[in-house]
């Protein structure tokens, strides 16, 4: 192989973490590839790209060869999100293994379960009692088993809700972004005046690259760095600032999301995990500052980008609306 081969990165997933790392690894001047089922929207030219289905450990393979490091960014339909994500894994790091290349993956914090409170480190036992926790824990337990049969290097990069431009099925979502810029209250589940750690996607990014690029992070498991930890209110009151108007909480209660989720399967994937919002939930980020070094964005700087992007989604939106072909095309749909 080259040396720019046995550089190569390899990203499997294209959703807003996929892309955003591809992007900044391309900005290290790295050689990137990105893989995953369908190639993304907006993806650049200068990133290669390969269609495979990662939960075919052939494809997957074949996609990641001459990888010197690959990063496992899929995910799966959150109501479905137990069942499927673990075969996906799966193939991710059969990939690794047969190109000896270094494993980084990205995880949340479900494995861990309800902590009542207390900071959440590295070291916490992974002890979760829902469904998705579970499923989380014994992926987190498949990885670690195949580290120490030496059969792949890994470093596990953990991250709480995400937020940022293009993400939308988030707690810091579309319910908030997009109901702010247009005047509506904000859908919010649990207790919007608790300490909540929120992980900005650039962020998320970085670390990732930090994790694939520094053999310290080898073979151990990293928080990962972003902005300042505060209230969802307090969040509530910078993206306020940002839209120029109030934004007002609507609180959306447990018993009410069991009932939506009775026709609604995203509501009723999210019940389980609503006690993240009814206890302080603050991620510990010391490990990886006191090792690497950096500091995640600041928060009033990442909610600023963030409602710019959602501003700019929903003028473009508009502006396709109004256009003369969408107009003819809604026309031949009325005299169907």
């Amino acid at each position: 192989m080259s040396v720019s081969e046995n550089r190569l990165q390899v990203v499997f997933g294209s959703g807003q973490v996929g892309r955003a790392l591809a992007a900044h690894l391309a900005g290290l001047g790295l050689p990137v590839r990105v893989v995953s089922r369908h190639r993304a929207a907006g993806l650049p030219t200068t990133i290669d790209w390969r269609g495979a289905d990662a939960v075919d450990f052939e494809a997957a393979t074949e996609a990641a060869n001459g990888a010197a490091v690959i990063y496992q960014c899929l995910n799966a339909p959150y109501p479905e999100w137990a069942e499927r994500f673990p075969p996906l894994q799966r193939g991710v790091l059969a990939a690794a293994e047969r190109n000896r290349a270094l494993l980084v993956t990205l995880e949340n914090l479900y494995a861990y379960g309800p902590t009542h409170g207390v900071l959440l480190t590295e070291d916490l036992p992974l002890v979760a009692t829902t469904v998705k926790g579970r499923a989380r824990a014994a992926m987190t337990e498949e990885l670690l088993h195949a580290r120490d049969a030496g059969r792949v290097h890994i470093a596990i990069g953990r991250a709480s809700d995400f937020f940022g431009v293009g993400v939308t099925e988030s707690t810091l979502g579309e319910r908030i972004f997009a109901n702010a810029l247009v005047g509506r209250r904000a859908d919010f589940i649990g207790n919007p005046d608790l300490l909540h750690t929120y992980s900005y996607v650039p962020d998320i990014a970085e670390g990732l690259a930090t994790l694939g690029t520094d053999a310290r992070a080898i073979d151990e498991v990293w928080h990962l760095p972003g902005p300042e930890t505060v209230t969802t209110r307090q969040i509530l009151g910078l993206v306020a600032h940002e839209v120029g108007h109030p934004v007002g909480i609507r609180s959306v209660s447990k018993l009410a999301v069991r009932a939506l989720g009775l026709v609604n399967p995203m509501m009723r994937a999210l019940v389980e995990m609503a006690y993240e919002f009814e206890e302080p939930f603050v991620l510990d980020t010391t490990k990886f500052r006191t090792t690497f070094g950096g500091a995640g964005t600041p928060l009033p700087i990442a909610i600023a980008a963030t409602v710019d992007g959602y501003r700019n989604k929903a003028i473009t939106t508009a502006l396709g609306a109004s256009s003369p072909n969408h107009i003819i095309e809604q026309r031949k749909a009325e005299r169907r």
